[in-house]
């Protein structure tokens, strides 16, 4: 939501976040993508957040697996963190697709100190598939777990959506906690509505006892 609001309003953010967008006005991107960084950056941890790091004491091997592209988990003191779609503040090669550190990113279109091509966000777009690291890593991570906690996703997006199923067909309980009814609600093992920033600390707290 708040990619469109102030000067981006016009624009569709399925249409700015695609490597053909990239491709056609790559300064346009990055102004947007910089405008986002900004916002990220003001934001904080909230509750919910907090609580799985808290989790993550109680349960050592928790194993956290994100579809958000903020870096929120990583900032709430989470360290075993799956990023499924990418980091907003990570830049990537267009060219050769490496992660960079190192590049002066005070130009409109940041270029790699390595090959000289531009770099982009190290975010999935539109059309492009999940690195395969990350999806190696996750489907590890459901197929041995004991527990699948499904947090606040429409479980609509794949491949992500299907990894609560590998997890129940490797014998876990699956728990789903989302304000609304999704796919998945009817085969978890227990659906909890509500915000997770309200729910985990209650959960949490129910476990520490």
């Amino acid at each position: 939501r708040e990619a469109r609001t102030g000067l981006w309003e016009k624009f569709d953010p399925q249409q700015l976040a695609t490597p053909e967008a990239f491709q056609n006005d790559p300064a346009l991107i990055w102004r947007w993508y910089r405008w986002r960084r900004e916002l990220v950056a003001r934001a904080e941890p909230n509750p919910g957040h907090l609580a799985l790091v808290e989790l993550a004491r109680m349960v050592p091997k928790l194993t956290l697996i994100t579809q958000n592209v903020d870096g929120l988990h990583q900032r709430a003191g989470s360290s075993n963190v799956i990023e499924f779609h990418g980091n907003l503040f990570a830049n990537r090669c267009f060219v050769e697709g490496c992660v960079v550190t190192d590049a002066d990113m005070s130009t409109d279109v940041p270029l790699c100190p390595g090959c000289g091509g531009m770099l982009r966000p190290g975010v999935v777009w539109f059309g492009e598939a999940i690195p395969g690291d990350a999806l190696q890593a996750a489907d590890t991570a459901a197929s041995s777990c004991d527990v699948f906690l499904s947090i606040g996703t429409s479980s609509l997006v794949w491949p992500a959506a299907g990894l609560a199923k590998i997890a129940q067909q490797q014998g876990a309980n699956v728990i789903e906690i989302n304000l609304d009814a999704t796919p998945l609600t009817d085969n978890s093992h227990f659906a909890l509505s509500g915000k997770s920033g309200v729910v985990l600390p209650e959960l949490v707290n129910c476990l520490a006892v």
